[in-house]
């Protein structure tokens, strides 16, 4: 997932980050400098709905100006590759326990 809000501020003549956190403050969305700046620069590791909303509010647009799907195919594992992996995390079949009254599976 790509985080697209430079570009997405930028195609309704919105340059800098101090100028969009007025509009969001006007909104009623107020934003630390700090913050803003890592919103403006960089890919939030977590953004809350609300703010979601006011954001894709204030620049008329949709979470899917925002947040744009990388067809990144290079890190993936396939689901052979990836199952040792989730053996190890715990995260294998689920193992039933035997209570004796029938035979255990094979």
């Amino acid at each position: 997932m790509k985080w697209n809000l430079r570009l997405a501020a930028a195609q309704r003549d919105i340059w800098k980050a101090s100028q969009l956190q007025t509009m969001l403050a006007d909104a009623g969305l107020v934003i630390s400098a700090g913050k803003m700046s890592h919103l403006w620069s960089s890919q939030p590791v977590t953004i809350r709905l609300e703010d979601l909303q006011i954001i894709c509010s204030v620049l008329g647009c949709s979470p899917n100006d925002l947040l744009v799907l990388e067809q990144d195919t290079t890190n993936r594992r396939t689901s052979t590759e990836a199952a040792p992996l989730r053996a190890a995390a715990g995260e294998g079949p689920i193992q039933r326990r035997h209570t004796g009254r029938t035979k255990p599976p094979v």
